[in-house]
């Protein structure tokens, strides 16, 4: 599967073992249960504490089990003699039989269960498109399970889960950036028009992240001439992977882009409410003109303070600052661009029914 790295079997070795399978019936007709023959087993080749051994001020257990020697060699295993409850002896291998066999070396559970666990790591592919095409890959073998008797299943986990809540978790998040980012611009602005007309700065932001995550993540010349030209735009968006960092950048992107509208919409007002400006073209083009150094100066000043991170990709440390960085750099230079033409327009538009004054002040 296209994507999938590294891909092993949770390591099962083999060792060598001694099992012991009872008779059940030559068992009950001494009058042995089965935990009878593995408790006195047990004693015998795992050890049990008979007493304490004090020496000074310490004490050790005493264990009582066979020496090393016996434990090992089936043939003296077999001729452990058991105390039956009528009082006579019988030999091991009359109710019981010991196997010199391999078995695992460990046995993994979870949540009382026992698993094997398939390990794999994702390159070049989006992590949650290859868990989405191992579920649907496996779906008949998953069937299959169901038909075997027990409790056999497939469960995935992993990286991708963390991923996954943690986006749903940063949805929510934006949404509430979003809300609260609108609630502040009608306080700050005094009309919830003006306030979506700042709120328009977003989509252009996202236009532009969007836009540098297509250029930095742009599949090879080589894979895109194996296809039709019909299929490079699919193939080109399959190759940009948007992690938690990407997502990050974008909700910083609502307030770092709802800044420029604000200057540029409150100095609206403030011509017509202060300066007594009639509605207009020649009151917008002179308030785009009057705004636009300060919106270029802290537009650079974003723009130079990501430059070190936009020349970091693949450093330690930067792992996070990149993409973010990318996003960021792409959705300002959309959104500065865009908004010189963008909120004017908007606000020639309809900013008339969102001025708070239209009174003009007398000189």
């Amino acid at each position: 599967m296209e994507g999938v790295v590294d891909l092993q079997i949770e390591p099962q070795i083999e060792i060598s073992q001694l099992q012991m399978r009872v008779k059940r019936e030559e068992a009950s007709r001494y009058g042995l249960a089965p935990g009878d023959v593995a408790r006195v087993l047990e004693t015998a080749f795992k050890g049990n504490v008979v007493s304490q051994v004090i020496e000074e001020d310490k004490y050790f257990g005493l264990v009582v089990w066979y020496d090393e020697e016996s434990r090992r060699d089936p043939s003296v295993i077999e001729e452990t003699l058991l105390e039956t409850p009528s009082g006579a002896k019988v030999a091991l291998s009359q109710v019981a039989e010991i196997l010199d066999t391999t078995g695992p070396n460990v046995l993994n559970r979870e949540n009382v269960q026992r698993r094997v666990a398939v390990f794999c790591n994702v390159q070049g592919r989006d992590l949650a498109s290859v868990v989405r095409d191992i579920r649907v890959s496996l779906q008949p073998i998953e069937e299959s399970l169901r038909a075997l008797p027990g409790e056999y299943y497939l469960d995935f986990s992993g990286q991708f889960e963390a991923q996954r809540e943690a986006t749903i978790r940063l949805w929510g998040l934006a949404v509430l950036s979003t809300v609260g980012v609108y609630l502040l611009l009608i306080k700050a602005l005094g009309s919830h028009r003006s306030a979506l007309q700042v709120i328009a700065n977003i989509p252009l932001a996202a236009f532009g992240a969007v836009v540098a995550l297509l250029i930095v993540n742009r599949p090879d010349m080589a894979e895109l001439a194996e296809h039709p030209w019909t299929q490079w735009p699919s193939i080109w968006i399959q190759s940009t992977h948007l992690s938690l960092a990407h997502w990050v950048g974008f909700i910083t992107l609502i307030g770092i882009v709802s800044r420029n509208g604000i200057m540029m919409i409150s100095h609206y007002q403030h011509l017509m409410d202060i300066e007594g400006m009639p509605f207009g073209k020649e009151m917008i083009i002179r308030g785009s003109l009057e705004r636009l150094a300060p919106v270029m100066m802290t537009a650079m000043t974003s723009f130079i303070g990501l430059v070190p991170l936009l020349f970091g990709e693949g450093e330690p440390g930067k792992e996070i600052l990149y993409p973010l960085a990318v996003v960021l750099f792409g959705g300002m230079i959309a959104s500065t661009a865009l908004d010189q033409i963008v909120t004017p327009a908007l606000f020639y538009l309809f900013g008339s029914r969102s001025v708070r004054s239209k009174k003009p002040v007398s000189p």
